[in-house]
């Protein structure tokens, strides 16, 4: 009885100790994906805001292009 209750003992202290470490192995990878999609979020949004900016770029200076071309013709005209 008593080699029983102390196997069982051990079997339960083992289990526990598996436990934690799987508990812990889980935790740091749920850290780990966490890290990454917040990284690819800020990259994707910062993508999206360059070329946000090139194409705010590109449109003032078609507009200053067209505008300045329309007043060079009125003045001239």
């Amino acid at each position: 009885m008593r080699q029983s209750i102390a196997q069982l003992e051990r079997a339960f202290v083992e289990e526990v100790e598996l436990d934690r470490v799987r508990r812990d192995r889980l935790r740091r990878t749920a850290a780990t994906r966490s890290r990454v999609r917040t990284i690819q979020r800020r990259r994707a949004q910062s993508s999206f805001r360059f070329a946000l900016l090139v194409f705010t770029m590109i449109a003032t200076a078609v507009i200053v292009t067209v505008v300045m071309f329309r007043t060079l013709y009125i003045v001239l005209g």
